[in-house]
């Protein structure tokens, strides 16, 4: 079945054909992009969204060791619950701390479909 989707692309971009805002045409590119978002931005980086975002990157700069992999583990879960309930049930976050890498799996549900989903990221230390 193919479904018409408008959604602006994630990083945003421009169409060199036509010179228009760039949209994701795929809707499981589109809810990853959203969780990534949602990821990688850090509270207080959007103006108008104070409170938005996980703050993952900042994890960066903390000793890496299971403490700092629980604390992301809640961080992850409570914004992706927050932000992406309305697209996303998520099912499961999973945190490990591997030598320089947080490394991130999140089982979710995509409420539209009705489909599950895995996401693996990877954030060096």
């Amino acid at each position: 079945m193919s479904e018409t989707l408008h959604a602006l692309r994630y990083p945003f971009g421009v169409r060199a054909s036509s010179g228009r805002t760039a949209e994701e045409s795929d809707y499981d590119a589109y809810i990853r992009q959203l969780i990534r978002q949602v990821l990688m931005t850090a509270q207080g980086e959007r103006i108008n969204r104070p409170d938005f975002g996980a703050g993952v990157r900042r994890m960066v700069f903390a000793p890496n060791n299971p403490a700092l992999a629980s604390l992301t583990q809640t961080f992850v879960y409570q914004a992706l619950t927050r932000w992406l309930s309305t697209v996303i049930k998520v099912e499961d976050v999973a945190v490990t701390a591997e030598g320089e890498r947080l490394e991130i799996t999140i089982h979710y549900l995509v409420l539209q479909r009705g489909e599950r989903r895995v996401l693996n990221e990877e954030v060096t230390i």
